[in-house]
């Protein structure tokens, strides 16, 4: 089957029609409640003894929230932690989807750019909207670092506005293209093994091994890379966050 099959959206029933536009409630939408379910299902299900003697899963939940809080101070200080919720609720979406996504004929919900566009103007609409509130145009600091030499000031603005609104693009892409890619690995490789085995009989089932094992091999990494992706999409919203807080350089 084509790799690229397993990215198709589906359209499961309408909603509704918006000046003519057909509202629909697909299989991304479909996944997408899917892991709000899970998230408050598991949050709420470790939490739900609140034990002065943690168990394993309230642990678990304490070490979550820990390591969110912790990424939120080491990153945008004490003050970044008004942004807990909004930072929390990103890292535990972006992980369950990608986690939900591994498990074979499951849809990927990041592989779709449409979906890490949103998350990260969503990031960058809350830090815009943040820094001038809490700064008034103090915030535009942001784009003049301190020490540079006048002559050459108005080249380094331009730099700093230009890659300030590439922000959501680089945030977005390198999430929606590691998890593309490595889906994309996972299909080609795993359809190599029937291929074999059909083709050549003994031989091709004992070629197969090979095959087989870069796939188990490439699970193992992509468990990995689903949440170290989800880790730096969070990690580089509390920077991103910290320059609302923190305009000057």
């Amino acid at each position: 089957m084509d790799p690229i099959h397993q990215f198709q959206i589906n359209k499961i029933f309408t909603i509704g029609h918006i000046g003519g536009q057909e509202i629909a409630f697909t299989n991304s939408s479909l996944y997408m409640l899917l892991a709000v379910g899970i998230s408050a299902a598991l949050l709420l299900g470790m939490t739900s003894s609140r034990g002065l003697v943690p168990g394993r899963l309230q642990s678990l939940a304490e070490l979550t929230y820990e390591f969110v809080a912790e990424t939120i101070r080491s990153s945008a200080g004490k003050q970044g932690m008004r942004f807990f919720p909004l930072v929390f609720t990103i890292f535990m979406f972006v992980t369950v989807v990608n986690m939900v996504g591994l498990i074979p004929y499951a849809f990927t919900v990041t592989s779709h750019i449409i979906i890490t566009v949103a998350l990260a103007l969503l990031v960058f609409i809350t830090v815009v909207i943040y820094g001038f509130w809490k700064n008034g145009l103090k915030f535009l600091k942001l784009f003049v670092p301190g020490g540079v030499p006048v002559y050459i000031l108005p080249l380094v603005v331009f730099i700093e506005v230009f890659s300030f609104i590439l922000r959501p693009v680089s945030h977005s892409i390198r999430l929606f293209a590691n998890m593309l890619a490595g889906h994309i690995a996972l299909k080609v490789f795993a359809g190599f093994i029937p291929l074999l085995a059909a083709g050549l009989g003994v031989i091709g089932a004992v070629g197969g091994v090979l095959p087989l094992g870069m796939v188990v091999a490439l699970f193992a990494l992509e468990l990995l890379v689903a949440f170290l992706q989800a880790y730096v999409f969070t990690i580089l919203t509390c920077i991103y966050l910290n320059d609302a807080i923190h305009p000057g350089h």
